[in-house]
């Protein structure tokens, strides 16, 4: 008797029966995931078992921050204008670069101009007595709160490569970025809410879009997810007809049925484990993030501090002010951008600072002091900065030389809250700004001393991907910035 001739589906469906079924299960695994969903429970990732969600996850250490709002300034701030004085760059204003104009490094040497002195008037702040320019009255207000870390320094001078750094760590995109590393690393302490919110500008998205808040290889969940900048930030948060609710929660029992006995065919698809799960959290956050995201509760002394309603603040204080509201509610991760690269100022500085300040300056300081009186900055990490900071020789941009070129070489960035030690400048750059002489802080340091901050050791926090143990600080171990924690 002729037996039926085997079709190359039912083998492989046959298969998962045996040995070879698991062996193929296990591989299937590896590449749809890039980590064995057979994982042993002794590993050193938060996700031993191979489960991939956002509940809550234990530290490593003990941690000083709970979350994360990150306040970014696409473009890069000219770090010698806002918080970091040279006086002799002042007087050698027009006179050419003392040294060798290639050491300037960014751009060819027919580009690089004569010597450009700050262009706001410095005052210190506060008794740990900050330098801050006159640009910045409201957050110089808060500047015993604040850690200035002047001697941050990148790997590329062009915005592209040196976003991807500052988000992901590496130079290229395809990475995960720092928001999706820790919601991977601690889950939520919500689950009504995203765990790691971007909070986008109504003029357009940031320079690299969407490649900003990447999980990159990490399983999707931990993707950033997007509030829209205007209207409501969330459609559709209501349902299209009312109905009992013993009606509601049976139906969505059923759909948590077929959900499961639909993944069950498929245990080794992310991508499906990420859309059951964004429509489960869909679900919650219809009853949860209507008021999560509704200012009309706020009085109307926070509404002024933060500048709402007015110009031209009102879109960047909305955001901050939600960011506080998220944070409060155990939303792990809040990013905050601007549209495209604002701070980019090759032409004019003097008037570009000024607007990108106007703009921010009052609602980063109302953040702050709303999160200092509720008590919730104890346990909140801000991080104010951008990609890479200003040369201090002017750009040639057709007769004109009023602006400043990239500078990968040394920036400042501030942290505050979350254990951090405020009222410290830390580090040290050269006579006129240009490179750091002293302290030292890489992209991969900033990044270590982040997760340390928040309970996580860079070291142990790992994903394995095709036999590699991938890490947000990269192969060369960074260093801790111990001298900045509280």
């Amino acid at each position: 008797m002729n037996q039926p001739t085997q079709s190359r589906r039912d083998f492989f469906a046959r298969t998962s029966d045996g040995l070879l079924g698991a062996a193929l299960a296990q591989m299937l695994g590896a590449d749809f995931l890039g980590q064995s969903a057979m994982a042993s429970d002794d590993a050193h990732t938060p996700h031993g078992s191979g489960i991939y969600d956002l509940t809550p996850k234990p530290v490593h250490h003990p941690a000083t921050a709970k979350s994360v709002i990150q306040l970014f300034m696409n473009g890069g701030p000219s770090q010698m204008d806002l918080f970091d004085p040279k006086p002799l760059l002042g007087k050698m204003d027009g006179q050419p670069y003392p040294g060798n104009v290639e050491e300037i490094g960014n751009t060819g040497t027919s580009d690089v101009g004569v010597m450009l002195g700050g262009k706001y008037k410095f005052d210190r702040h506060g008794e740990s007595g900050m330098w801050m320019a006159d640009v910045l009255p409201h957050t110089a207000q808060m500047a015993d709160d604040l850690c200035m870390i002047h001697s941050m320094w990148t790997d590329h001078p062009n915005h592209d490569n040196a976003l991807y750094k500052i988000h992901s760590g590496r130079l290229f995109m395809g990475y995960p970025t720092l928001g999706a590393w820790t919601v991977y690393g601690l889950g939520s302490e919500n689950q009504n809410l995203p765990a790691y919110v971007v909070l986008s500008d109504p003029l357009g998205l940031p320079k690299n879009g969407t490649r900003n808040w990447t999980a990159g290889f990490l399983p999707p969940v931990y993707q950033g997810t997007p509030f829209r900048p205007t209207g409501s930030p969330i459609l559709n948060l209501k349902p299209q007809f009312e109905q009992p609710d013993a009606v509601t929660e049976t139906a969505r029992d059923l759909l948590k049925q077929l959900d499961q006995h639909h993944r069950n065919d498929r245990q080794y698809d992310a991508q499906l484990d990420a859309r059951i799960q964004s429509y489960g959290l869909a679900a919650r956050m219809q009853l949860s993030a209507s008021e999560a995201l509704d200012l009309s509760g706020e009085t109307a002394e926070t509404l002024s501090m933060y500048g709402v309603g007015a110009a031209p603040t009102d879109s960047f204080a909305r955001r901050c002010l939600l960011a506080r509201r998220l944070v409060e509610r155990g939303v792990r991760y809040v990013q905050i951008f601007l549209e495209e690269q604002p701070w980019d100022s090759h032409v004019d500085l003097e008037d570009n600072h000024r607007a990108a300040c106007e703009r921010t300056d009052r609602p980063v300081a109302a953040l702050l002091k709303d999160l200092k009186r509720s008590g919730m900055l104890d346990s909140t990490l801000v991080i104010w900065g951008g990609e890479f900071g200003r040369t201090p020789t002017s750009q040639r941009s057709g007769d004109l030389y009023t602006g400043r070129d990239h500078n990968m070489q040394a920036f400042t960035s501030w942290m505050a809250g979350g254990g951090i030690k405020g009222g410290t400048s830390y580090g040290k750059t050269d006579e006129f700004g240009h490179k750091v002489i002293e302290d030292p802080v890489s992209v991969h340091d900033f990044h270590a001393t982040i997760l340390h901050a928040l309970g996580l050791h860079h070291q142990k926090l790992f994903f394995n991907r095709s036999g590699l143990e991938e890490r947000l600080t990269g192969v060369q171990p960074p260093r801790v910035v111990h001298e900045i924690l509280a």
